[in-house]
């Protein structure tokens, strides 16, 4: 206990305490607190489906007929078609021959490594992947390396050191990164792993619904889905429901159906959530109006902080504004609260040292009218 207390001492002490913020009420690009209305730029709510009619609809009509809980594990008599149409449905979306849901994103990471990978094997991860992974493979007691964020010679130089000690490599990568917001360089990620007899995991959690022909992800937009073992992927983002899947191969389903500890020992998903992940998948080739927009206004975002001499990152719909000192950047988030927009300071640990930013995470609902004042506003405060 005595750690505890000397633990929040020095977080209270540095202005580094995080607390949390209960809402009012979200819904489309905006939220409420104690009844003040902010423009939100803190929500995963990529495509603005979170309030969508026909995913609550959907929701209505499944509780109402299954009930409000699946009520066990899915290997006990929590498993329900409508979980198997999902399954179906991602396979499909994703181009794989199988995929599997899981309850979480965190909890897809954690149990597919851990239950993929042992001793005797190792991963090579990017540095900047989410801590998710990075659990995943310390459960796992795999070896492993992280690699300098998106730096394939690094990599390389690793693999070439490394990677023939041991019995089966894999590869880890997000596609999208959720503090930096830019891309992996998949293809030449891809070419490594088979030069050097590697399978490779990638993160889709922040390009589902967004990238590629379909809204798939990056993969498909690379055109890598078959050079591509593990896809993982979630509902809580831009598809603006909750869980997770993995999409692969049928015998790499069966193998965690019978070994992931995250899955086996969870409760499914109740049916009104699964019946949303579905309305929002049909939703993502219905619309795909909403990624265009998306992605054509974080372009016009990047490119004024950039006029403006700001120093931004991302090649998405994440867009950290750097601002270096931890404090600066709490204090400019507190300016912006004035004026309306609810934007957080991400600090360290969750980012390096002397990196401390604001995380501007777009969504449908900011135009290009908010996001010029937004822009203007910015300035104001740095001046």
């Amino acid at each position: 206990m005595d750690r505890i207390e000397q633990f929040l001492k020095e977080r209270s002490k540095k202005s580094l305490l995080r607390v949390l913020h209960p809402a009012n009420l979200r819904r489309e690009g905006k939220i409420y607190f104690k009844d003040k209305e902010y423009i939100d730029f803190s929500s995963n709510d990529y495509l603005g489906l979170s309030n969508h009619p026909e995913l609550k609809s959907a929701c209505k009509k499944a509780a109402e007929q299954l009930g409000t809980s699946a009520s066990a594990s899915r290997l006990l008599s929590g498993d329900l078609d409508i979980h198997h149409r999902l399954e179906d449905e991602i396979a499909g979306f994703k181009g794989k021959g199988s995929a599997l849901v899981f309850n979480s994103g965190y909890q897809a990471n954690l149990g597919i490594i851990s239950s993929l990978c042992e001793k005797g094997d190792v991963i090579f991860c990017d540095r900047l992947n989410h801590a998710s992974i990075i659990d995943g493979i310390m459960l796992s007691g795999v070896r492993f390396f992280r690699f300098m964020h998106n730096d394939l010679n690094h990599l390389e130089s690793l693999l070439k050191k490394e990677r023939n000690k041991f019995r089966d490599s894999l590869i880890a990568t997000e596609t999208v990164f959720s503090m930096d917001g830019d891309r992996a360089p998949l293809k030449e990620l891809v070419k490594l792993k088979e030069k050097y007899d590697c399978k490779i995991m990638v993160d889709e959690a922040h390009t589902t619904g967004i990238f590629g022909e379909s809204g798939s992800g990056l993969v498909e937009e690379e055109g890598l889905t078959d050079r591509i073992e593990l896809i993982m992927g979630t509902f809580s983002k831009a598809l603006g429901s909750f869980g997770a899947y993995l999409a692969c191969s049928s015998q790499i389903t069966y193998y965690l159906i019978n070994s992931c500890r995250s899955f086996i020992y969870s409760t499914a998903l109740p049916p009104s959530v699964i019946a949303a992940n579905l309305a929002s998948l049909d939703l993502i080739n219905k619309e795909p109006f909403r990624r265009r927009i998306l992605l054509e206004n974080a372009d016009y975002f990047r490119k004024e902080l950039y006029r403006c001499g700001f120093k931004a990152k991302g090649s998405s719909q994440i867009i950290p504004l750097i601002v270096g000192d931890s404090k600066k950047a709490v204090k400019i988030s507190r300016e912006l609260e004035k004026r309306g927009y609810w934007v957080r300071a991400i600090r360290s640990p969750t980012v390096p040292a002397g990196e401390a930013r604001l995380r501007f995470s777009l969504t449908y609902y900011h135009t290009k009218d908010i996001l010029k004042k937004l822009v203007e506003d910015i300035g104001e405060v740095y001046r």
